[in-house]
């Protein structure tokens, strides 16, 4: 990857300036830009409208990047890859290729700053920490990659005490500097088309750790693959676990279920402190400002009861180590585990393992397009056929050509598993997957997932 660009916005003025990519990052991008006064060339993928505010927006392959060729900058959306030939011929022909996050970060008051990233776990750990942050006081901005850009002019402008900032693997490849304090969740193999390899993605994920300015990194010390790469975490590291601060009870006011979300707590708290934040060491203190959390959508999120079955949708899990994590939620419950999309190449030995470790009844059922291959690991496994019993509790794997077909099969067998059990079993919608080429994104397999439930309540299919 080429050297990072310490440019920030104010130094763009008067340059000529292209923004590459207009999804919810780039058009940010072209506001901020049009309030510095500055027009600049567009280009995008496939773009979704001939022109904005009369600037033509040229598809990357059919004149786009010529454009992007003549200016002094260019402004990408954090989809588009550093590793892809177009961005490195930009580079190579002496053109900074920069973010948006990046440039912002550059003039910001980073003492000011805590930086969240990690595989799964960073949207809930900065909505945590925002929330505790209000709660004791402090006037917060939660933004980055939980789709607030801290630099849009839409945004108000404050006075805040504090950003918190949710990084993307895509995102910390555009920081040139790091605040002092950052918080990593968890790690585990993601994104590698776009990174190029699972070795680089780490690197990359945890460089937001050791750019000029960090002095501190608030982590997951019950990953093995985080204490594996200590070397890349920058000055110090300070390591949370699940079980650390026992007697601790103040973030069961949050209402999150799982240890997971007990450690996110701790390294919210962690950061809290790091900060100087008055309050922070203080439990009933804590307590308080935990009142009133409410959690992100589509995140292990209850959403209904349906003839004794819980519905729960976690459809913002994309990887494995959030799904196991969502199972472990539920100890010693029912599940029906809904799983697959799409199908990115990523090894899921691991899922396999984690279900098949779970002492309680759990069925899995696939989906398209992953969920064949996602089937045939789970054979390898344990050589049962999809309807042979485990005496682990797996109950089977099925393959199911849809969604709804799916979670009728998930409602029939968890009614009959659950039996007389006073707390029920559970269908969990926890993919393990990206949703694309079946739903829009994860929030429309989110919906879909409830308006079945819905049908199933109202005695429909």
């Amino acid at each position: 990857m080429t050297e990072r660009s310490k440019l920030s916005w104010s130094d763009l003025r008067g340059a000529r300036v292209g923004v590459w990519g207009l999804g919810t990052e780039g058009h940010a991008n072209l506001r901020k830009l049009q309030a510095l006064g500055i027009s600049p060339a567009l280009a995008d993928d496939k773009p979704a409208v001939p022109e904005i505010d009369g600037v033509p927006v040229l598809a990357t392959a059919a004149g786009g990047l010529e454009a992007l060729q003549r200016c002094e900058v260019v402004i990408k959306t954090p989809g588009i890859s550093r590793y892809r030939p177009e961005t490195l011929r930009l580079a190579e022909a002496g053109i900074p290729v920069v973010g948006g996050l990046g440039l912002w970060m550059q003039e910001a008051p980073r003492d000011q700053v805590v930086c969240v990233t990690g595989t799964k776990g960073k949207s809930t750990e900065v909505s945590i920490l925002g929330h505790l942050m209000a709660g004791l006081g402090q006037r917060v901005l939660v933004g980055g990659n939980i789709g607030v850009a801290p630099y849009d002019p839409e945004v108000p402008p404050g006075p805040y005490d504090f950003w918190v900032i949710e990084v993307s693997s895509y995102q910390a490849t555009d920081l040139a500097s790091s605040p002092p304090v950052v918080a990593v969740t968890s790690l585990h193999p993601d994104h590698l088309p776009w990174h190029g390899g699972v070795e680089q993605y780490y690197r990359d994920k945890l460089s937001a750790c050791s750019q000029p300015g960090a002095e501190l990194t608030i982590t997951n010390g019950d990953s093995d693959l985080l204490r594996e790469r200590f070397p890349l975490m920058g000055p110090r590291v300070e390591w949370v676990r699940d079980s650390d601060d026992p007697d601790a009870t103040w973030m069961d006011a949050l209402g999150l279920p799982g240890r997971h979300n007990r450690r996110n707590a701790l390294i919210a708290r962690g950061c809290l402190r790091a900060l100087g934040i008055p309050g922070a060491d203080d439990d009933e203190a804590m307590r308080a400002a935990a009142e009133g959390y409410v959690g992100l959508p589509n995140r292990l999120a209850t959403i209904g009861v349906v003839d004794g079955v819980t519905f729960v949708d976690d459809s913002l899990s994309t990887n494995v180590l959030p799904t196991l994590a969502a199972l472990d939620a539920f100890p010693g419950r029912p599940v029906a585990l809904i799983v697959g999309g799409q199908d990115r190449g990523i090894d899921y030995a691991e899922l396999a393992g984690g279900v098949l470790a779970r002492p309680a009844p759990t069925l899995v059922l696939t989906l398209p397009d992953s969920g064949p291959r996602i089937s045939e690991v789970f054979k390898e496994k344990t050589a049962l056929t999809a309807s042979e019993p485990d005496s682990t509790g797996l109950a089977g794997v099925i393959d199911c050509p849809d969604l709804p077909a799916a979670v009728h099969q998930a409602h029939r067998w968890t009614r009959s598993a659950a039996g007389d059990s006073p707390v029920g079993g559970v269908i969990l919608l926890s993919p393990a997957a990206p949703s694309f080429g079946r739903f829009r994104d994860y929030r429309d397999r989110g919906d879909a997932f409830a308006a079945i439930m819905r049908g199933i309540a109202e005695g429909g299919h």
